[in-house]
């Protein structure tokens, strides 16, 4: 199965969520709030799978690359830069994404974060990610860009803030 049809059926999942939070953020349902901080928190979790090992194949030569692979980036393979070096700006991004995403997540529920960092704490948790997925783009993370998409329309488009 090709990569594209193998993330259909994700991309399927993730539009029916966002529109399921967005649903319950306008309306004002309480949950709301709660399943999009796990939400924001569990995108920036994502972004650890960087540090973690690669996993051992099973079966199916057909499998595309893993995506969670500094030695991928382009700066490695197509610039020539070292990949000690990538790998350390790739760790600096990739803690940058996950903080910032669990501030964002805190902030949504008023947990520790005041919920006016709300809106700063979403967009640069996206944009975090963005460069990211940027610096060591993979056609498996492409849905990473939707996900950031729709935490900057989120915040811009002033339909529903904590504050």
């Amino acid at each position: 199965m090709s990569l594209e049809r193998a993330l259909v059926p994700l991309a399927i999942a993730v539009a029916i969520i966002s529109l399921a939070v967005w649903l319950m953020l306008i309306n004002d349902v309480g949950i709301g709030p709660w399943v999009l901080a796990v939400l924001v928190f569990a995108h920036g979790w994502v972004h650890l799978m960087f540090v973690f090992p690669k996993p051992e194949r099973s079966g199916g030569s057909g499998a595309s690359e893993y995506p969670f692979d500094f030695s991928r980036s382009w700066l490695v393979r197509r610039q020539g830069l070292d990949a000690g070096l990538v790998r350390q700006l790739g760790l600096a991004v990739m803690a940058a994404t996950f903080a910032l995403s669990l501030l964002a997540a805190l902030s949504t529920v008023g947990l520790i974060v005041p919920t006016d960092w709300w809106a700063g704490l979403m967009i640069a948790a996206a944009v975090a990610s963005t460069i990211t997925l940027l610096l060591f783009y993979s056609p498996a993370l492409i849905l990473g860009f939707a996900i950031n998409a729709l935490m900057i329309v989120l915040v811009v488009s002033g339909t529903w803030s904590p504050a």
